[in-house]
Formats: structure tokens, C-alpha cells, sequence
């Protein structure tokens, strides 16, 4: 059942209900109310035969009121008629009996009657009656006219309310069309928005929002694959062309630069695979790590001292003791990209710095490389983004360094950041709660 069928029939049951109850609440205040002024006449019809009494004109045969049906009756002690109105029925009740009021079943056909007896003088009963059938005819014609008005203003009412409901769907059945109409290739697309501010309309724009996102981020994907193909089909034809050029002139082939160079595009291959795989796993889920006190400094003159090697001055005089928790290996990854990057961009001198500033350990790698543009300054720590749009190996690395350290670092608590203030090159700041801060 569709939401519109379902709120149709929930609220025209719920209607059924409440008229139903009201229907039957007011069948029973009208008997009542109309059961109450044939009370009042029946006392007023008794007061009347006591006067009549009291002034001694009453008879063994009273007066009628001008309704052949109803009747009087005077009865002594004993329950004997002393009295009576021509043709009155005999009464099977108890005068003495509570209350003064009843309804009662008289003669063959058990016609229903409502009677009431008033005491009078020390030992008699004046007891008057009248017929309901006035009474039960009103009752009678008000419970027609209800069980035709009662199902007839349900069915009315659930019309209008299927009707509202419709109306009120009407622009979710619209976003449906249009999310269904949405594919991977026209993610550009957005759902209408009703001019209105209510909930429908608030759904809409959130819609609007996450296909924003969704466009984005397919947007990043389809370059992240582009660049991924890339890099990987740079050293595969570097490779190729090296071997092909060697079988086309075996006379002046090098075979051992071609395996120097084919174990160079091997490692790199190599290389961009594992920075994928790890990347993949970042993206799927929080990687396990290990989460241990690791003396930051260690890993940090331990990677100085692997990249000794290179034309480039390293100042690392500026690192002190700074304790961490978490894995070892990881933030060993985490500096060696980010002093990967400084050797890769700086022109002649590499600083690093580390010190521990309250709870927070804080390193430093800067280079006086070209630095990067202020339009660059975030997106670098996208996937194969770099300061320059060269993809030649000889001007930089696949771009996915930062990419790697950032999220390292921020599964360690921490934050990877280009110091926008830095002049001179590029610095990069990391900070990581220290052991015992958290």
C-alpha cells in the first residue's frame, strides 16, 4: 500500500471512529433529553390530580389529560386502585419502589411507557404514565439520518483528504521521476526545488546537496583514474621503448642501461602500486595500527640520516625529544614523504624542526624551493595533485606523498597543514598529541 492509500485509509478509519462514538453519544443525550420532559410532564400531571384530590373533586374516575394512551392511577397502601382514568392499563410496580421514574413494558405487545409515582397523604400513590413512542420515533429518525450521514461524511472526507495528499506528494512523486532519471554519467542533474519552505522542500535541497557531492566526488575519481593510469603507463613505455629499440638494433644495444633503467621503472611501478594499495585500504576502512609510545625524533633523524645522499643541505639541528603514540611504521611513511617532497622542490636547503608545545608535538620540514601558489595551497594534498601540472617524472613525483601523510596523520589524531605564512619555499606543519595527552 502507497503512502497516499495508506494516510487516505488511516485518517478515514480514525474519522469512522470518532463520528461513529459522536453519533452514539448524541442518540444518547437526545433520549435522555427528551426522556426528561416526559419526566416533567408526568410530574406535572400528578401535581395536578393531587390538587384535584385536595379540593375533593377527585372520583373513583379521574380526569383524562387528552391523550387516550396515557393514564393515572390512585393507589392506596395495599396496591389496590382507588382511583383511576378510564380504560387504564394495570401496572405491574412497586409504588414504594426507587426511583419515582421508570420505563416499563404494558400489555400484550409490551408497549414501553415511562411512569412515575408521587406519593400523596400518608398511604397513597398517585401514578401517572404516558407512552414513548414520540420519543422512540425521534430517536428512531435521528439514528437514520446518522448511519446515512455518518458513512456518507467518511467517504467525503476520505475523497478530500486522498485528494490533499496527492497534492502534497505531488512534488516527491517529481524528485522520485528525477533521481530516477539520474545516472553516473548525468550526475550534473538536480531534483526541482518547491518554492515552499517546508519539509518537502528541505528534502529536496538536501537531495540537491548530496548529488553536489556525489558529482564531485565522481568527478575526483574519474581524474583520480585518469592520473592513475597515467603514471602507471609512463614507466610501462618507458620500458617498452627501451626493449623495442634494443631488439630493433641489437648491434648498438646497452643492454646493462636498459636493465638499469627497466629496475629503475620497475621500482617506481613499484612504488606508485603500494602508495594505491595503501590509499585503497585508507578509503575502505580505519587501516589496524599499532598504538605504542614512538619517540618521534628517533624516526626523524633515522630518515635524515637514509636521505644523506643528496645535493641538498638537510638542517636538522633543530629536532628534540617528542613522544607520540601509534604505529612506528606508519609515521616513519609520514615523515619520509614529507622530506621526500622538501628534497624534491628545495633548491639548496631542507629544515626540520620538532619540539613538543604544551600537549601537542609539532614538526616542521620546510625547503626554499618555489614554494606554491595561493590557489594550491590545499588542493596539493589531493590524489596526483602537484604544485606544477608537468606529469614528467624528472619535474616530480606521482603527486600522492601528501595525499598518504595527510590522512596518516589525521588517523593518528593529528593535523598535516602548509604553513600559508612561511616565506621562501614551502613549509609543512604537523601536529600530533603527545603520549600521556589523551
Amino acid at each position: 500500500m502507497g503512502v497516499r492509500a495508506g494516510v487516505s485509509a488511516i485518517a478515514s478509519i480514525v474519522v469512522l471512529l470518532v463520528l461513529t462514538v459522536a453519533a452514539a453519544a448524541l442518540v444518547t443525550a437526545q433520549r435522555a433529553v427528551l426522556t426528561d420532559s416526559v419526566d416533567e410532564v408526568l410530574q406535572r400531571t400528578a401535581r395536578s390530580i393531587s390538587d384535584s384530590l385536595d379540593a375533593g373533586t377527585g372520583g373513583e374516575i379521574l380526569p383524562g389529560s387528552g391523550d387516550e394512551e396515557s393514564f393515572a392511577l390512585v393507589l392506596d397502601g395495599s396496591g389496590d386502585v382507588i382511583a383511576a382514568t378510564s380504560a387504564a392499563p394495570k401496572v405491574e410496580i412497586d409504588p414504594s419502589a426507587s426511583p419515582k421514574s421508570a420505563t416499563v413494558e404494558i400489555g400484550p405487545d409490551a408497549a414501553r411507557f415511562r411512569v412515575r409515582a408521587e406519593p400523596y397523604g400518608e398511604d397513597l400513590t398517585i401514578l401517572v404514565g404516558t407512552p414513548l413512542d414520540d420519543v422512540d420515533e425521534s430517536v428512531s429518525a435521528l439514528t437514520r439520518s446518522l448511519l446515512i450521514a455518518v458513512p456518507a461524511t467518511t467517504a467525503l472526507l476520505g475523497v478530500v483528504i486522498w485528494l490533499l495528499v496527492g497534492r502534497v506528494l505531488r512534488p516527491v512523486e517529481r524528485i522520485r521521476a528525477r533521481v530516477a532519471e539520474i545516472s553516473a554519467s548525468n550526475l550534473d542533474q538536480r531534483v526541482p526545488e518547491p518554492a515552499t519552505r517546508d519539509e518537502i522542500a528541505r528534502l529536496a535541497h538536501t537531495m540537491n546537496s548530496m548529488l553536489t557531492r556525489l558529482e564531485a566526488t565522481a568527478a575526483r575519481q574519474r581524474r583520480f583514474v585518469s592520473d592513475a593510469s597515467h603514471e602507471l603507463r609512463s614507466p610501462l613505455t618507458r620500458i617498452r621503448a627501451a626493449l623495442e629499440i634494443d631488439l630493433a638494433h641489437p648491434e648498438t644495444a646497452d643492454l646493462r642501461a636498459t636493465h638499469r633503467g627497466a629496475l629503475n621503472d620497475a621500482a617506481q611501478l613499484q612504488s606508485l602500486i603500494d602508495d594505491l594499495l595503501l590509499l585503497a585500504r585508507l578509503d575502505e576502512s580505519v587501516p589496524s595500527r599499532t598504538s605504542a609510545p614512538v619517540d618521534l625524533d628517533d624516526i626523524v633523524l633515522e630518515e635524515v640520516q637514509n636521505h644523506g645522499l643528496t645535493d641538498l643541505t638537510i638542517d636538522a639541528s633543530r629536532v628534540s625529544a617528542a613522544q607520540v603514540i601509534g604505529d612506528a611504521g606508519q609515521l616513519t611513511r609520514v615523515v619520509r614523504n614529507l622530506l621526500d617532497n622538501a628534497l624534491q622542490y628545495g633548491r639548496s636547503r631542507v629544515v626540520i624542526e620538532l619540539a613538543e608545545d604544551d600537549e601537542t608535538a609539532v614538526l616542521r620540514v620546510s625547503d626554499d624551493g618555489p614554494g606554491v601558489p595561493p590557489g594550491m595551497q590545499e588542493r596539493i594534498f589531493e590524489r596526483f595533485a602537484r604544485a606544477d601540472d608537468a606529469r614528467a617524472s624528472t619535474t616530480g613525483g606521482a603527486g600522492l606523498g601528501l595525499a598518504i601523510a595527510r590522512e596518516l596523520v589525521a588517523l593518528h589524531g593529528g593535523s598535516l597543514i602548509l604553513d600559508a605564512d612561511h616565506r621562501g619555499g614551502a613549509s609543512f606543519l604537523v601536529q600530533l598529541p603527545v603520549a600521556g595527552s589523551r
